[in-house]
């Protein structure tokens, strides 16, 4: 299962969401609080408080940050 650390309105979340949904892959998507400083559950699953954050665990991605490097590992992970 493909986890999200997301937070609503951010153009670099949105822009793996939209590869998410055009490769057809299911995830799980955890919305983050605005606060940097309370994005606690992201922050314990990457050391980090910026989303987005990608955790594939079926590909040994305990955690991935940057959008342009998580819809790279999307395109050559699961492009057909």
């Amino acid at each position: 299962m493909i986890e999200l650390y997301r937070l609503s309105g951010c153009p670099y979340c949105a822009k793996v969401e939209d590869k998410l949904d055009e490769l057809g892959l299911e995830y799980e998507q955890h919305n983050v609080m605005p606060f940097r400083f309370l994005r606690r559950e992201v922050k314990k699953v990457s050391g980090q408080s910026g989303v987005p954050v990608l955790v594939d665990l079926e590909h040994d991605v305990s955690w991935m940050a940057e959008s342009d490097d998580i819809v790279d590992y999307l395109e050559q992970t699961y492009k057909e």
